[in-house]
């Protein structure tokens, strides 16, 4: 082991020589070289930028993760720069042991079958859930992260040269001051005890030379190093822009996942109103459609009426055949992209225009939409309706 006495020495008198100087400066017994204002401005704003930066990236992270080991974990594998294994979703999982559920109960019965719709449904918002996670993770938490592990590690090195330099050009004017004192005094009053006065004289004068260059060097350090701090500081704006444009990701994709689960849990509620109770009055058999079926009905079904595959066909042929009255008229932007579930339905494709409208006794949460030749209904969640 190379274990060097000398610069371990030396390291501690500078440090010992740090700590009276901060001392001092405290007690107002050393002079304190103050920085521009402009660039103490930057400083102060660069920490507010840190210490905000980190309690987001934090408190985001809980948000996405409230589990507090599944964050730890997602921290190791980080750190280890591997890839996370792939982690099943609450809802997912829901989903699933409602599945499972089912099979045992039986998928003919009526808790079965509901245990079906549900289920699926769950894993769909589970499914929603993990793509809004894994774009927020990216789009959002990485540039966060990398602003605090890279840029500011830079932006915090230069800060404490920065401060070294300051230190080092303080020490040098207390040692001019000393030396100016001194030259005086040997100039105004000299020691004629001593045996060449004229000697002591250029002594105290060769010393305050010394000094004046140390200190002129001193000086330059001191200001070469606050151009480059002050450089790096002022690339803080252009943080706060990227961390901008991060922020409206990050806000498009909750507005997206809240907008899934919107329409994923109107589907499941029609899913739901279309079981129809059959048999007689005293039975509690009831017929759920399968998954994502009943979703594609013009309208609610009502109660105590049996619905059959059969007879819709006919009902969404009637609608893209027959002119309905039009109400209301008017031109959409299409936000996300849809897939149709059947020919009633209009596929979308996000920023695109359609023009849209309504029916009388249709269902509030889908209009029917005309883009060229083409007709069908689609969901209002989906759009944006323009003036």
């Amino acid at each position: 082991m190379d274990f060097n006495v000398k610069r371990l020495a030396s390291d501690a008198g500078v440090f010992f020589t740090r700590a009276v100087q901060f001392t001092e400066e405290k007690l107002g017994q050393a002079e304190k070289t103050e920085l521009d204002p402009h660039l103490e401005n930057l400083i102060s704003r660069a920490d507010g930028t840190k210490i905000w930066t980190e309690k987001i990236l934090r408190q985001t992270e809980v948000l996405l993760q409230p589990n507090p080991s599944a964050r730890i974990e997602e921290f190791i594998y980080d750190k280890l720069d591997k890839k996370l294994p792939s982690r099943t979703t609450n809802a997912e999982l829901l989903g699933q042991y409602m599945l499972d559920a089912a099979s045992d109960f039986g998928p003919t019965t009526t808790y079965g079958s509901t245990l079906i719709t549900v289920g699926e449904y769950q894993k769909r918002l589970g499914g929603a859930e993990r793509e809004f996670l894994q774009t927020s993770a990216a789009n959002f938490l990485a540039p966060l992260r990398n602003f605090l592990e890279e840029d500011w590690k830079m932006i915090a090195k230069e800060k404490r040269l920065l401060e070294n330099r300051r230190l080092d050009l303080d020490i040098c004017k207390a040692r001019m001051k000393k030396a100016k004192l001194a030259e005086a005094k040997a100039v105004a009053a000299p020691d004629f005890q001593e045996t060449r006065p004229r000697n002591y004289v250029l002594s105290a004068s060769a010393s305050a030379v010394s000094a004046e260059h140390e200190l002129r060097v001193a000086q330059t350090e001191f200001d070469r190093q606050a151009e480059t701090t002050r450089l790096l500081l002022e690339g803080i704006s252009s943080t706060h822009l990227k961390h901008l444009h991060c922020l409206q990701e990050f806000a498009e994709a909750q507005a997206t996942y809240f907008a899934q689960c919107h329409h994923f849990m109107q589907e499941l509620q029609r899913e739901l109103n279309g079981c129809a109770t059959v048999g007689p009055l005293h039975s509690s058999a009831v017929v759920c459609p399968n998954p994502i079926s009943s979703a594609l009905l013009p309208g609610p079904s009502l109660p105590g009426v049996v619905v059959s595959s059969d007879s819709q066909k006919p009902s969404t042929l009637n609608m893209q055949q027959k002119q309905v009255p039009v109400t209301g008229t008017r031109r959409a932007k299409v936000l996300y992209d849809y897939d149709a579930h059947d020919s009633s339905e209009l596929s979308l494709l996000a920023d695109e225009f359609i023009t849209v409208y309504t029916v009388p006794g249709m269902d509030p949460d889908w209009l029917l939409g005309e883009r060229g030749n083409d007709k069908g209904k689609v969901p209002v969640t989906y759009l944006e309706l323009l003036s």
